[in-house]
Formats: C-alpha cells, sequence, structure tokens
C-alpha cells in the first residue's frame, strides 16, 4: 500500500506529474487562484534557504491565470514543470508551476526573450501584487537585481524575483498597511494551498487522533493503524488516496462508492492518480475548498496540502450537525421575529458560536464569545459552558482557579466525562488555536447540545414537501458549484447569500470575464437597501446581455429571495457555463467547423459514444426515465474509458436498491474519471434532467480533453438527430409553458417546471468563444 522510495523513483515521481481532474465547472486552463501573500523571508538569486510559517494555515495563492493547453496531455499521461533547486521547487505546488511556467513560454514566444523591460508586464499580471505594490516599486526592485534592462532572465530567476515581491507585499501589510486582505467568516473559504513548512504539530496529532478513532477498525486501513502522530507515517499513509477516501465518507457518508476506491496493496501510478482525483472531485462536492492541490501533491505526500485538505474534512464532519435540517432544535436559538431563511443561511462555524453563547448568557457568563481563539484562551467561557451543559460534572472549583493552565486542564477531565475525545491539550486552549477550539466545541455539542428536544417551534423545520426536497437538492448542487469556481465568496445557503446581488455579480465575472461593472457594485456588508438592488438589477442586466430568458425575473426578485426564480437563474449561469467550457475546447480540437454545441449536441455525442463502443442503449432526451436504473451512463463512462467500470459489481437496476447503487456507483466513477459533479444518486433515479444534462456534458467535457474528436464524429454531432433535437428541446419547452402558467398567476406543481419559470432557449448556447483566450474562470 506504501509507495517505497525505490518504487517513487521506478516511476519518475520527481520529474512527472499526473494531469489531474479536469472540471466541467472550470475552464482547464485555470487552476489558481488569486494570490494572496504569507509571511515569508525573500529568496536570495542563486540561494535556496528555508521558509518558515507560524501555523499550518499560512497560505499562498498564485494570481490568476489561463494555463495553455498541453498538447497530447492526456489523463492517463503525467505533466510535470522541474526546477532545479529544491528550496525553490518547494515553494510552489505542481499547479502554480504550470499555470507560472505557462505565461512565462507565452511572453518569451511573443517577445522572443524575457527581460527587466517585458517581464514588467508579467509581473503587474499577478493579482495581490498591484494591490499594494505599485508599478513603479515592482520596476525599482527588478532594475536593483538586474541593472541592464536587456539582460535574458530565465525561469527560475522570474520564480525568486515573484517571491521576493510577494514578501514586500507582507512587509507593507504588517507595517500597517491598512489589513485589506479579504477575510472569510468561514473556515471552508480557506484555500488548500501551498502552506509552508514549519507544521502546526498539535493540529497534526490533533488530526491523526481523529483518524485513529474513526478508521481504526476499517477493514482495509486497519493494518496500517494507529498512525503515530511524532513521525511521517500519516503522509507516508495518504500516498495511495485510500485514507483520504475514507475520511471523506466518515465526513459526510456515502459520498464515495468504495468500489470504485483501488485498493490494493500496491498500487500502479494511474491507480494512485484515479484514487486521488476521486478524492479531490468529492472533496470539493462536500464544500472543501481544494484550488491550488492536485494529485501529484498527494502522491508526493505534501504535508502542508495534506494537512489543509484533512483540516477541512474534519471540521465538515464535526460542525454537520449545525443546521436547522440535522437539528431543528436550533430554533431555539433566535427569537420568534428572525426570518427562518435568514437562520438557515448563517454558516457551521457562527451557528456554532451562537449556540456557545445562548449558554454562556443562561450560565451568567457576561462576555460574548466572537472567536475561538482570544475569547477562549483563559478557559473560563469553557467552564461557563460545562456548567450550564452539565452541572454535576461541574465544580466550582473551575471556576474559582486564578491559573489558565490548570482551569484549560480542569475543562477538559470534564469534557471526556461527557465522552469527548481529548483532541487538545490545556497549553491549545491557553495558545488559543483556533482550529483546535472549534473542533472542541464541535464536540461539547455533538454530545451534549443543552436544546430542548419538545418545542412547537421546531415543527417550522420539520414541514417540507417533496418540492422542497428536491428544491433543496438543488440549492445544494448549485451551492458547490458556486464554491468550486473559486469566488471570493463562501456560499453556505444560496437562497440568502446571493439576495445582496454581490456573490451573482462574483460567478458573473468567472463565467464571462469583463462583463461586471464593478465601479457600479457595492460590496458586502450592504446596510441600504437600494444598494442591493443596484446590484441585483445588474445582474439582470448582464443575464439579458448575455441572452439569458429573464421574462418573469426583476433585480427584486432576487432581494426578496424569490426560491423558483433563483433557481431558474442559476441554471442558467451553470448551464451557460457548460456550453461555453465545451464550445472553447471544441475550438481548439479545430473541427468545430463553426457550429456550436448546443444541448441536443451533448445528447447526441452520448448516443454516439455508446453505439460506437457496440453496445445498444440510448437516451432519447435528458428525462427519459429509461435512465434511472443508470446503466446507460455506465455504459458511457466505459465507452469513453473502458477501464474505469468495473462491470462485476454493477448490478441489473431492476428495484429501487439497485439504482441506489448503481446511483452511487455512477458518481464516483465520474469523479474518479475526473469530472467535477455535484448531483446526488437521487438525481439520476427520479432524473432531473438538469443533473442529467450537467453529469452528460461533465463526461463529455472530459472525453473532449483527453482526446479531440475526429473530424467524422463531429460531423455527426453537427447534424443531430430528430430524437436529439426533440430531446433536447424539452427543457426549453417546459420552461416555455410554465412561463405562461406564472405568468397567469396559476400554480406551478413539480420542480422541473418551477426552476424552468425562466427559459432557457438556444439562444443561451450560442454563447461567442471567449475573446483572447481567456478562461471562463476570469481574469
Amino acid at each position: 500500500m506504501l509507495m517505497t522510495q525505490l518504487q517513487r523513483d521506478d516511476v519518475g515521481w520527481g520529474d512527472v506529474r499526473p494531469s489531474g481532474s479536469h472540471e466541467i465547472w472550470e475552464e482547464p486552463r485555470r487552476h489558481c487562484q488569486p494570490f494572496r501573500p504569507s509571511a515569508r523571508k525573500p529568496l536570495r538569486r542563486g540561494g535556496g534557504g528555508g521558509v518558515a510559517a507560524t501555523s499550518s494555515e499560512a497560505v499562498l495563492e498564485v494570481g490568476g491565470w489561463d494555463r495553455p493547453a498541453v498538447r497530447g496531455e492526456e489523463m492517463s499521461g503525467f505533466v510535470g514543470v522541474v526546477v532545479s533547486d529544491p528550496s525553490l521547487q518547494g515553494q510552489f505546488t505542481q499547479v502554480e508551476l504550470r499555470s507560472l511556467k505557462a505565461k512565462f513560454l507565452s511572453l518569451k514566444r511573443e517577445s522572443g526573450h524575457v527581460t527587466t523591460k517585458n517581464i514588467l508586464v508579467l509581473m503587474k499580471k499577478l493579482r495581490g501584487l498591484n494591490e499594494l505594490i505599485s508599478d513603479e516599486e515592482i520596476a525599482a526592485h527588478l532594475s536593483q537585481s538586474y541593472p541592464d534592462s536587456d539582460q535574458e532572465i530565465e525561469f527560475e530567476s522570474f520564480l525568486r524575483e515573484y517571491l521576493n515581491l510577494q514578501s514586500m507585499v507582507s512587509a507593507k501589510e504588517g507595517s500597517g498597511g491598512g489589513g485589506g486582505g479579504k477575510t472569510s467568516s468561514s473556515f471552508l473559504k480557506s484555500s488548500t494551498t501551498t502552506l509552508l513548512h514549519n507544521l502546526n504539530q498539535a493540529e497534526k496529532s490533533s488530526y491523526v487522533a481523529h483518524i485513529n478513532t474513526y478508521l481504526g477498525e476499517d477493514p482495509f486501513l486497519r493494518k496500517y493503524l494507529p498512525i503515530d502522530p511524532s513521525g511521517n507515517q500519516l503522509f507516508d499513509l495518504v500516498r495511495d488516496g485510500v485514507l483520504l477516501c475514507k475520511l471523506i465518507n466518515v465526513a459526510v457518508p456515502g459520498t464515495i462508492d468504495e468500489r470504485a476506491i483501488n485498493k490494493k496493496r500496491v498500487l500502479n501510478p494511474w491507480e494512485r492518480n484515479e484514487n486521488h482525483t476521486l478524492c479531490l472531485n468529492s472533496a470539493k462536492a462536500i464544500g472543501c475548498t481544494v484550488v491550488n492541490i492536485g494529485t501529484q501533491d498527494l502522491v508526493e505526500g505534501r504535508p502542508h496540502l495534506i494537512l489543509g485538505l484533512i483540516s477541512q474534512i474534519i471540521k465538515i464532519q464535526l460542525l454537520a450537525d449545525l443546521n436547522l435540517k440535522k437539528t431543528p432544535q436550533l430554533v431555539e436559538l433566535f427569537d420568534d421575529s428572525k426570518d427562518i431563511d435568514e437562520v438557515l443561511s448563517l454558516s457551521p462555524e457562527k451557528m456554532l458560536l451562537r449556540w456557545m453563547n445562548h449558554h454562556l448568557k443562561k450560565a451568567g457568563y457576561k462576555k460574548t464569545v466572537s472567536n475561538f481563539s482570544t475569547d477562549v484562551k483563559d478557559g473560563e467561557a469553557y467552564a461557563y459552558l460545562l456548567k450550564a451543559l452539565a452541572p454535576d460534572n461541574s465544580p466550582e472549583t473551575t471556576l474559582e482557579t486564578k491559573d489558565p493552565n490548570e482551569r484549560a486542564k480542569l475543562v477538559l477531565e470534564q469534557a471526556e466525562k461527557l465522552d469527548c475525545k481529548r483532541y487538545l491539550t490545556p497549553k491549545d486552549i491557553t495558545e488559543g488555536s483556533a482550529n483546535l477550539n472549534l473542533a472542541f466545541v464541535a464536540q461539547i455539542f455533538q454530545h451534549r447540545n443543552g436544546l430542548t428536544s419538545d418545542t412547537k417551534q421546531v415543527t417550522l423545520t420539520q414541514t417540507t414537501t417533496h418540492d422542497d426536497v428536491l428544491l433543496s437538492r438543488e440549492e445544494r448542487a448549485f451551492r458547490m458549484w458556486i464554491n468550486s469556481l473559486g469566488v471570493d465568496s463562501y456560499v453556505n445557503n444560496v437562497f440568502e447569500d446571493i439576495r445582496n446581488g454581490w456573490v451573482l455579480l462574483e460567478v458573473l465575472d468567472k463565467i464571462s470575464p469583463g462583463s461586471v461593472n464593478w465601479k457600479l457594485a457595492s460590496k458586502p456588508p450592504i446596510k441600504l437597501p437600494f444598494r442591493k438592488l443596484e446590484n441585483c438589477n445588474q445582474v439582470v442586466k448582464i443575464g439579458k446581455e448575455l441572452k439569458f430568458s429573464l421574462v418573469n425575473l426583476a433585480g427584486n426578485d432576487i432581494v426578496q429571495g424569490n426560491k423558483k426564480l433563483i433557481v431558474a437563474l442559476l441554471w442558467q449561469l451553470m448551464r451557460f457555463n457548460i456550453l461555453q467550457l465545451l464550445n472553447r475546447l471544441r475550438f481548439h480540437s479545430q473541427v468545430s467547423q463553426g457550429k456550436e454545441i448546443t444541448d441536443a449536441g451533448i445528447l447526441n455525442w452520448a448516443n454516439s459514444k455508446v453505439k460506437a463502443s457496440g453496445r445498444t442503449s440510448q437516451m432519447e432526451s435528458f428525462k427519459d426515465k429509461s435512465l434511472s436504473n443508470g446503466l446507460f451512463f455506465l455504459e458511457l463512462l466505459s465507452a469513453v474509458q473502458p477501464r474505469v467500470v468495473n462491470w462485476k459489481v454493477v448490478a441489473k437496476g431492476g428495484d429501487d436498491e439497485e439504482k441506489k447503487l448503481n446511483a452511487t456507483y455512477i458518481i464516483s466513477v465520474a469523479r474518479k474519471l475526473g469530472c467535477s459533479v455535484f448531483l446526488l444518486p437521487e438525481d439520476i433515479i427520479e432524473v432531473n434532467q438538469k443533473m442529467i444534462l450537467t453529469l452528460t456534458a461533465s463526461i463529455m467535457y472530459w472525453s473532449l480533453q483527453k482526446q479531440p474528436q475526429s473530424q467524422s464524429e463531429m460531423s455527426e454531432q453537427s447534424e443531430p438527430s430528430s430524437i436529439a433535437s426533440d430531446g433536447a428541446s424539452d427543457i426549453a419547452s417546459e420552461d416555455a409553458a410554465s412561463t405562461t402558467a406564472a405568468s397567469e398567476g396559476e400554480e406551478v406543481n413539480s420542480l422541473s417546471d418551477s426552476i424552468s419559470i425562466l427559459t432557457t432557449d438556444d439562444a443561451t448556447s450560442n454563447a461567442p468563444p471567449a475573446e483572447n483566450g481567456n478562461g471562463v474562470a476570469g481574469s
């Protein structure tokens, strides 16, 4: 199971990297987020030297660029950027290096060679540098290192100067430069990116203890557990991908079908790559932010990246019950005047703080806890919290103790009596370790939340219709899609978080760069209602410019949180993104003949692929009820990559249980292949036509990315059959019908009708390709 150094050398891991997962929701060329500088020492030219960080939360995110497609790149192949200086290479992930290298080579091709003169233009494009450093300062710095403006600069020298400029940014911020860095209220917005190399040993030990507890009895992993927290066994163990996949299933049970995990004592490079691709795509599907981490980073066992990912997975598990759906008793924390949608929109972290302060107030604690670091360092808040929840286990001596270390020790002893696992030490409390203290409070909540189970208010959160359930699934898919785009805001609840229009503007800027007039936009927090309306009006205006059908939608509908209209708008955004990506990829294949890919083209492509593989299944439309057994999609996946489906574990799909097994397997196999999909098994079983389209398009996208289609195949697609045309138009035709019904004030009975109040006509699919080759994710 563990990959020895000899095995790594045999397959050349030091020189190459897997191409990683390709995503339907992001331009394949864009894998990086805006750079947020971390404190680091500048690297000297020609030198190396380690760079220290203070915690495992320090991050580096490289400026957003498009990565030109590598000729001949395939999912089963390996492409990497090698830097001769190991200490320099260690400052970047392969995703970052590939992005930087591509832009550097692009400049070199355009200019013949890279010098101080023309590299200034490149440096200015690095978002994060030009926010705090002027063009003149960048030019002055480069002139000090390279007095001769015509001197040619090599790639490694460029990397060093880039890091030195980052240190200048950090120095400015540290000296009171305004603290203008963007922060997020949610831990999930912390991207899993390049963390510097001094790891937080306390957090590592806590995560290891968590893994030992929850996976210690796993049939496959128990021979490798328990892990010793003092060594590097954890980082060795994750190199084949099995442990991380299992941990994701602990956090959100059923996310990964274990039949899709490659589980052998020794895995070959392709099998390892598949496991890591499955892991990263599944992590995104449960809400993790994994922008700048690739499969090769996991294969190499990079400690800083692995701990960042594990941290997010564990937090998702610990905070899973902190919502009204899982714990309706939480409604007790809010007064009757509180809008239930506003309550639903709270992040798990904020909900946990509200729960904690609720009990602290009842116990007589005079302060308000607003964070899990400085506000809990003295242990006093914990003493009051445990007194409120378990008075029998909370002696007065805990509060009377003056020594914070002694009080923290007593607090942990009392928590153990509630069966809370000891994942942190008294020192972690007194030093204010935010991650570990959050995990500690979440554990207390899980074991004793102190909320009444008999309240009339609870019924408010338990009365749901079938349409509500379907609408909730759609909301989840759109939420995960938005968060996967890498926008600055993290969405906890679509229907509440987009009401000020800002998140929608961020999404539009990602999928249609330059479409947003930011001078006319108001950034949260927005107190004046008309400012929210201005944002939403601009959203509607841009939607019309993109040829969305917005007949019944006005900016005020978004502000008011009209769920049906919001879902319809989000569907058009997602569909526009899908078709835009597919069309760009098709133009790159040089066989498009000027034809645009439409819904009908996607349908016809899928049928052609399955037919060409020698099978007879066909899909009449994206709402074809025969799709519910899952066999067509398994045949499609097998057609694009024969080895990815294990037909020995596929069920016939004759009853509901077998359909559920196949649907779960389809989603995991698609993610393992490299597709970024956010639907649930129920969407396949119930044939949710919109989610079925996204799944089909994601598979098509991966297939086109792997190997451009032949001229004949594209020719077939350019002349879709009548069945394909009719089937693909079902969505639009139903949309038109529901639009009429809505305008007449009639009740809309089905979810597919309600989401389709806004039509999604063929004009949406006729989006022109982006100019200048810019990626869909923005500039």
